[in-house]
């Protein structure tokens, strides 16, 4: 199964149903070696691309709090060299950021050529974050959706590629995960009691989420829901995508500017 991309044509319910696998899946020892088969393409594809030179590949990965932003970028692109890749988290900006335009800090971190940049949240935060908590009128973050349309063809139109991914996760499911992160030593680190205040806006989030997918996907840079209360079937639908992509960019390992045998000789 290859996901689809979001059309702003067609309805997107965000339903707690949606966040399960599709039933057409696999499952168990199968599924597992469904993705391992996606993880090695994607580390044989990106060595090829980091060769090739001519694009920059962004991943923008967004979802609610304990949806699995983590976990995609560790199992995921743990398939990569990490030489040839960017990680950026966006935490709340600094005083220094919010004095530029929001999309000031953005460009700042777009990936060079032959890198793949990921960003674990995104400028999207500023149509999300900030429209559910009012911290900019309305006139100012629904102007947005159009500039960040501009800012993405303008990267597109400079080589950058981009998949925009949403991380669809139930409230069965986000409950279940943030118990564990109280209960669970390993994983408590990551609670923050301001995860649950977050929870109680669900609705808002999703009326945010769903605006900014359909206002913002596009051919040059589409969005992808995810059902992600499943990590392996996650991460194989994100692999999968990413991969797809990637054999259409007709990769190659650049040719020598001269004849190299002649320097056989002197070894």
């Amino acid at each position: 199964m290859l996901l689809e991309a979001v059309s702003s044509r067609d309805p997107l319910p965000l339903r707690d149903s949606d966040a399960a696998p599709p039933e057409s899946l696999s499952k168990g020892d199968e599924l597992e070696e469904k993705l391992q088969k996606e993880l090695k393409k994607l580390g044989t594809l990106q060595e090829t691309f980091y060769a090739d030179g001519r694009r920059a590949l962004l991943i923008v990965i967004q979802g609610r709090d304990a949806s699995g932003k983590d976990g995609v970028v560790g199992t995921v692109f743990d398939a990569c060299n990490p030489q040839g890749l960017d990680v950026t988290s966006f935490k709340a900006p600094t005083p220094m950021e919010l004095a530029h335009d929001f999309l000031w800090r953005v460009h700042n971190v777009v990936p060079p050529k032959r890198m793949i940049g990921i960003f674990n949240r995104s400028h999207y935060e500023d149509v999300l974050v900030v429209r559910v908590h009012n911290l900019v009128p309305k006139e100012v973050w629904s102007q947005r959706y159009e500039q960040i349309n501009t800012f993405e063809r303008m990267l597109s139109e400079n080589g950058v590629v981009i998949l925009k991914f949403f991380l669809h996760v139930s409230r069965a499911e986000q409950k279940q995960r943030l118990i564990e992160r109280i209960q669970d030593p390993t994983k408590n680190w990551k609670f923050n009691a301001g995860d649950l205040d977050e929870r109680n806006l669900w609705d808002d989030y999703t009326s945010a989420y769903r605006d900014a997918m359909r206002k913002c996907s596009a051919k040059w840079a589409p969005w992808y829901m995810v059902p992600a209360d499943k990590n392996k079937s996650r991460n194989y639908l994100v692999a999968k995508r990413i991969v797809a992509t990637l054999e259409t960019l007709d990769l190659a390992y650049p040719k020598p500017k001269t004849d190299l045998n002649q320097y056989l000789k002197s070894l």
